[in-house]
């Protein structure tokens, strides 16, 4: 199995710290919340992957290299 580096790792936690909000843009999983569901992302994990809560109550994580999320809104993460 292949893992991004430490510093792949710490580029997208700079990127969606916990707190922000995100948009679902793709997600390879047949459970998958619907494209365009909104989220509050929780932490990134050491695989890189974006930990997000998603609106609709899914806590499907987004997977580093595989699916996609954007982050949304301009203000800070709380």
């Amino acid at each position: 199995m292949w893992f991004p580096s430490k510093e792949a790792v710490e580029q997208v936690r700079m990127e969606y710290p916990a707190g922000c909000r995100v948009e679902l843009v793709q997600m390879d999983d047949p459970q998958a919340p619907p494209t365009g569901t909104f989220g509050t992302v929780l932490g990134v994990d050491d695989t890189g992957s974006v930990m997000v809560r998603w609106d609709n109550g899914s806590g499907l994580n987004v997977v580093y290299g595989k699916d996609i999320c954007r982050r949304v809104g301009t203000g800070k993460p709380v």
